[in-house]
């Protein structure tokens, strides 16, 4: 999927979610970025059906740093390790979702998740470090 296209569809969703009381700028960010998870994960389920010949492979988190040339399959990889990382540590599982599918900085996910930037750098490299065991763990 191309960003553009990303975009576009959240948009679309956006503008048609009447009910949220925006706070601020950065609960925008907030919102659009599990927005677009959730894009692409419908998109790389729907491609990685059983019936078109797809199974979820794991995702190798270094190559993982921009979502547009990430597979679908690798994203859908990606998407269950964060889930499982949630269950774990949700304020980490968070900062993953804003930083990786949001594209967020240190300062805006801080202003987010009501938190230093410190703590979001700490928690960020100890989030990619969890990641990277349980994506590797299945190889």
């Amino acid at each position: 999927m191309q960003s553009t296209d990303l975009v576009h569809e959240a948009f679309l969703r956006l503008v048609n979610a009447r009910e949220v009381d925006w706070q601020h700028r950065a609960h925008f960010f907030a919102v659009s970025a599990t927005l677009m998870r959730r894009i692409l994960m419908d998109r790389a389920r729907r491609e990685a059906a059983d019936k078109r010949g797809g199974k979820p492979q794991q995702l190798d988190l270094e190559r993982a740093n921009v979502v547009a040339p990430a597979q679908g399959r690798e994203l859908l990889a990606l998407d269950d390790a964060l889930n499982t990382l949630a269950q774990v540590d949700p304020r980490r599982a968070r900062i993953v979702e804003l930083r990786f599918f949001g594209g967020l900085s240190v300062k805006e996910i801080a202003e987010v998740i009501k938190i230093s930037p410190d703590t979001v750098m700490r928690d960020w490299k100890l989030a990619r470090a969890w990641l990277l065991t349980e994506l590797n763990s299945g190889a």
